[in-house]
């Protein structure tokens, strides 16, 4: 489960901490704008949430009738990989969301090894977000919102050689977040769930659908983040992932990280995560760094 998280479980933690204070205290509040952190980190794909998962909070620090958004860049390095991710997104009213992401594997190791034509496997995705109901904070009810992503892998003579049957898909997700309020030995806690309808191989990268299974699946996520301080989260991820191609198992995703937010325009995630087998690779662990810069 990865980093990113980590900067929405901090901007949590500063809420949680401004709430007890009280009105009158502005250490962590934004000057026009939401609390401290209160809009995330950058997931891979570039919606707001955690480093694998999206949550249901929105980039930025906009309210009602203010934009706000944020840049963010993202490298994964495992033993034989290097995932990395940048892009940026806008959030409106703290209602709706839409990003860009770029994202490039490097599969120098497995070309080498077999002799593929290509070194990298790439991927833009496209982001819409509407937040259905509720507040991450101030509600009874958990802040809920609907995702859609639209994936399109830029160079698909590897995905296709392999069973990929699509080289672009449109997904959707379901995400809720609550804040929980002294819920861990006196810590506050940010917990998320996810549900996701994809059929998209190594997020995309591999393309969408195979000759195992060319179905969308129904795909658990979650997260859960320790609140230690204003600055400081830990916590962990976890992502489902789909089984569609007979050549190689695809394993399911996760991280334990840590997050740091020196301010409301900076945010800096690591991780360490385990992303199992990718393309006949096992044992894929390795460091997860993240930075964003918001607004």
């Amino acid at each position: 489960m990865k980093g990113s998280w980590l900067l929405l479980a901090l901007g949590l933690s500063s809420i949680a901490a401004q709430a007890e204070r009280g009105p009158t205290e502005s250490a962590f509040t934004s000057p026009g704008g939401r609390l401290l952190a209160t809009g995330g980190a950058t997931m891979i794909e570039g919606a707001a949430g955690g480093g694998l998962v999206p949550w249901a909070v929105l980039a930025g620090y906009g309210t009602r009738d203010e934009w706000g958004g944020d840049v963010f860049a993202t490298r994964v390095q495992t033993a034989d990989y290097r995932l990395d991710t940048a892009g940026l997104n806008f959030s409106y009213a703290n209602r709706i969301e839409l990003s860009l992401a770029r994202q490039r594997l490097d599969i120098s190791t497995l070309s080498k090894g077999a002799g593929l034509p290509e070194s990298s496997l790439n991927q833009d995705i496209f982001s819409a977000k509407v937040r259905l109901f509720g507040d991450l904070v101030y509600d009874q009810l958990p802040q809920v919102a609907l995702g859609m992503q639209y994936k399109r892998q830029t160079n698909f003579a590897i995905p296709k050689a392999v069973g990929a049957r699509r080289d672009s898909d449109t997904e959707a997700y379901l995400a809720a977040s609550r804040l929980v309020l002294g819920g861990a030995f006196g810590y506050n806690l940010l917990v998320n769930g996810t549900l996701r309808y994809s059929r998209a191989n190594e997020t995309g990268l591999l393309g969408f659908g195979g000759d195992r299974r060319d179905a969308r699946s129904l795909l658990k996520e979650g997260s859960v983040a320790v609140l230690l301080s204003p600055q400081w989260v830990l916590g962990v991820e976890y992502r489902e992932k789909p089984d569609n191609l007979s050549f190689a198992g695809e394993s399911d995703w996760q991280d334990v990280f840590v997050g740091y937010f020196p301010s409301k325009r900076l945010a800096l995630v690591a991780a360490w995560a385990d992303l199992g087998e990718i393309a006949t690779l096992d044992n894929q662990t390795g460091v997860y760094l993240s930075m964003q810069l918001s607004y």
